[in-house]
C-alpha cells in the first residue's frame, strides 16, 4: 500500500501509542477509547470508525489480540446483544456512512479508495438488514439470520467456544478478565432473550425442526454449566500456575446466574416450539420475501434474483457433473447418475474412517499432511507469502449437531493466537479420504486462514469487514489452486473428492432458494441434494438445516468462486503472454476482502500496472 497517511494497523497503533497529532481519544465505552480523527483524514477516520466497531464487538478485538495498550479494558467485555445495543450499533453505521460519503476520494491512493468503497457497501447494506424487524446482522459478514438464538446461532454457543478458544490466559489479569466476562455472559443471555420473545410476538419463529435441535443443545449447555463444566475447566486448566481461586469463582458463576439465563432461554425456546410449524423457508415467516432477498444481496454481493440464483446453480452443477462422469467411468462406475455413482464411491470402505477416536485422529492427522504438502508448492501460486499460523481442532461436542462439516479463519495479528481449521468430528462419516484434502485446502492454506492473513496486514477496518461472496468464493478458489498445483495428479479418486466439493456449493444455490423462495420442504431439499450430489445423508441433513437459519449464506461461496475464475479468465485475455498466476493470486488476496465489484475494480488496476 502506498497511503502517505496510516498504511497499516501497525502503524495506526503506533500512532495511537505516541498520541499522534491527527487523532484524539475519548471514551467511547467504560474502560475503552475512541479514535476521533481530523476532518478529512481518510485513513484515521476509517480507523476511527474500526475502534468503534469493535467497541461494540470486544470479542474480536480479542481475537485478533488488539486489546491491549489504550484498549485493554475490552478484554473483560462482551459484545451487547440487546434491543439497545443493535440500536446503537445502527447509530454507529449511519454516522460512519455519513463521514466516510463526505470523503473525496480523488485525491486518495488506490487502496484508500478502496477501503471507502468497502465500507460504503458493507454499512448500507447492514443498515437494510437491521431495518427487517427481526434477527442478526453481521456487518460485512457472513452470518445473517432471522433467527437471534437457533441451533448455530447464539451467545450460549459462541461465548463458551470463544472463551476456550480465543480469550487468552496468560497471566492473573487475564484470568480475572475471564471472569469478567463469564459474569456477563447472563446479561448477554438476556438481551438476546428480550429480541427472541419479540420475534415470537410478531410470528418470526424457527422451524419446528431447528428449534428441537437447540432446545436439544442448550439443554446440555445448562447442564454443563449447572454443574461446573467445561466452561469452568477451562478456567480451571489455563490457572493451574496462577494463583487464585479461579475454580471456585468461575464455578460460582456458571452453576448460578449463568445456568439461570440458560433456563430462560431455554424456557422460551420451549414456549415457541409449541407454536411453530415445519415449513423450512423464509417465505413462511413475516416479510420473509423481503427479508430473503436481502440476505441473498448480503451474501452475495449482487441482486441477483432468487430465480437467478437457482438457475446458475443448476448450470454449474451440469458443467461440474460432465467433468466427473469421465472419471467415474474409468473408475469402473458406469451406471447411473453422476450422484448415485458418488454415492457408491462413498459407501467404499477403503476412504471412510471408524467412528471412533482413531478415527477422529486420523481425520486430523490426513488433514495436517495435506496442508504440509501444499505449503510445498505456495511459491508456484503467490509471490506474495504469508506464515500460514495454523492449528486444527475438534469443534466442541455441545456444538456438533448444529454445525457445518468444517469451518476456519485466521489467528490473532499478532500471531500469538493461530488460525484455526474446526473439524466437525462428531459422526466421522462426514468425512471421507477422498474429501479431505480440498477441505483442508479450503478452510487452511490457502483458503480460510491464508487469507486471513492478508487481511491483517491491511487497515484494522478491513480486517472487520468480510464479505460472504469474496471469503468463501476464495476459499473454493483454494480448491481449485490445490487441484491446479498437482495434488491430484494421478489420483482421479481424489480429484472426484475436489470437484464434488465444487459441486456440493452448487447444490447449496438450488437447495437455499428452493427453500426460502421455491417452498422446497427439508425433507425435499436434503433428498435432492443427497442423490444429486451423491453426498451422505448425515452430511447433507445438518446442511439443509444451515440453509434454514443462515437463509443466503450457501449462495455466496459458488457466486464468489465463479466470479474470481471470470476475472481470472479476463486477465490472462487482456495480458497474454504477460500473465503470471502469482501475480493474479496477489492481486485478488493483497486487494483483500471486497464486494464482487470491486473486486473486479481491483483487478482492473492489476491489468492496467501489468500492462505498464
Amino acid at each position: 500500500m502506498t497511503n502517505s497517511l496510516i498504511t497499516t494497523r501497525r502503524e495506526a497503533l503506533a500512532l495511537l501509542g505516541a498520541g499522534s497529532a491527527a487523532l484524539t481519544l475519548n471514551a467511547c465505552a467504560p474502560g475503552a477509547a475512541r479514535l476521533v480523527p481530523l476532518p478529512g483524514d481518510a485513513a484515521a477516520t476509517l480507523d476511527a470508525i474500526a475502534w468503534q466497531l469493535l467497541a461494540e464487538n470486544p470479542e474480536q478485538a480479542t481475537g485478533l489480540g488488539i486489546d491491549t495498550g489504550a484498549h485493554a479494558a475490552l478484554r473483560s467485555q462482551l459484545g451487547d446483544r440487546s434491543p439497545a445495543g443493535q440500536a446503537k450499533l445502527v447509530r454507529l453505521l449511519r454516522d460512519g456512512l455519513r463521514q466516510v460519503n463526505a470523503i473525496d476520494p480523488a485525491p486518495l491512493d488506490a487502496a484508500t479508495q478502496t477501503s471507502l468503497a468497502v465500507v460504503k457497501s458493507a454499512f448500507a447494506v447492514a443498515l437494510d438488514g437491521f431495518a427487517l424487524p427481526y434477527g442478526d446482522v453481521a456487518i460485512g459478514g457472513w452470518r445473517n439470520t432471522p433467527y437471534v438464538v437457533i441451533q448455530n446461532v447464539g451467545a450460549y454457543l459462541d461465548t463458551p467456544r470463544f472463551l476456550d478458544g480465543d480469550h487468552p490466559v496468560r497471566d492473573a489479569a487475564d484470568a480475572e478478565a475471564y471472569l469478567a466476562r463469564l459474569g456477563t455472559l447472563p446479561a448477554q443471555l438476556d438481551g438476546e432473550l428480550e429480541r427472541l420473545r419479540e420475534a415470537g410476538r410478531i410470528g418470526a419463529i424457527a422451524p419446528s425442526f431447528l428449534l428441537d435441535k437447540a432446545i436439544a443443545q442448550m439443554e446440555l449447555a445448562l447442564t454443563d454449566a449447572s454443574a461446573g463444566g467445561d466452561i469452568v475447566q477451562s478456567l480451571v486448566r489455563r490457572t493451574s500456575t496462577i494463583p487464585g481461586e479461579w475454580g471456585r469463582r468461575a464455578k460460582e458463576l456458571a452453576t448460578g446466574p449463568v445456568a439461570a439465563a440458560l433456563g430462560r432461554q431455554l424456557a422460551e425456546l420451549k414456549a415457541q416450539r409449541a407454536r411453530a410449524s415445519d415449513h423450512a423457508g423464509l417465505w413462511a415467516r413475516p416479510r420473509g420475501d423481503e427479508w430473503y432477498a436481502w440476505g441473498l444481496r448480503a451474501s452475495t454481493t449482487t441482486r441477483h434474483s432468487p430465480d437467478e440464483v437457482h438457475r446458475m446453480g443448476l448450470e454449474q452443477l451440469e458443467l461440474l457433473h460432465a467433468r466427473m462422469d469421465p472419471l467415474l467411468r474409468g473408475l469402473g462406475f458406469t451406471s447411473g447418475t453422476v450422484g448415485e455413482r458418488m454415492t457408491a464411491l462413498g459407501k467404499d470402505p477403503r476412504f471412510l474412517f471408524s467412528n471412533d477416536d482413531k478415527g477422529r485422529a486420523e481425520i486430523i492427522a490426513l488433514m495436517q499432511s495435506k496442508i504440509a504438502y501444499i505449503r510445498t508448492r505456495l511459491p508456484d501460486a503467490f509471490r506474495t507469502l504469508v506464515k500460514g499460523n495454523l492449528e486444527i481442532r475438534r469443534l466442541p461436542p455441545a456444538e456438533e449437531a448444529g454445525a457445518p462439516g468444517a469451518y476456519g479463519g485466521a489467528g490473532s495479528i499478532d500471531g500469538t493466537v493461530p488460525g484455526k481449521i474446526w473439524l466437525n468430528l462428531g459422526d466421522t462419516g462426514r468425512h471421507s479420504r477422498y474429501s479431505l484434502p480440498t477441505l483442508a485446502f479450503h478452510e487452511g492454506i490457502p483458503g480460510h486462514v491464508w487469507q486471513g492473513e492478508y487481511a491483517n496486514r491491511l487497515p484494522l477496518i478491513r480486517t472487520l469487514l468480510a464479505f460472504n461472496a469474496y471469503s468463501e468464493g476464495w476459499a473454493l478458489y483454494a480448491e481449485t489452486l490445490g487441484d491446479e498445483l498437482g495434488t491430484y495428479e494421478g489420483d482421479p479418486v481424489g480429484q472426484l473428492g475436489y470437484l464434488q466439493s465444487i459441486a456440493f456449493r452448487a447444490c447449496r444455490m438450488v437447495v437455499d432458494t428452493g427453500l426460502h423462495a421455491k417452498r422446497w420442504t427439508r425433507e425435499q431439499a436434503v433428498q435432492w441434494f443427497a442423490s444429486t450430489n451423491g453426498s451422505g445423508l448425515s452430511e447433507v441433513a445438518p446442511e439443509v438445516d444451515r440453509y434454514c437459519s443462515w437463509p443466503g449464506q450457501a449462495c455466496g461461496y459458488k457466486m464468489g468462486h465463479s466470479e474470481i475464475l471470470n476475472q481470472r479468465t479476463r486477465a490472462q485475455a487482456a495480458l497474454g503472454a504477460a500473465y503470471d498466476l502469482r501475480d493474479f493470486n496477489d492481486a485478488v488476496v493483497t486487494g483483500g476482502n471486497v464486494p464482487l465489484d470491486v473486486l473486479a475494480q481491483n483487478v482492473s488496476r492489476y491489468i492496467t500496472a501489468k500492462r505498464g
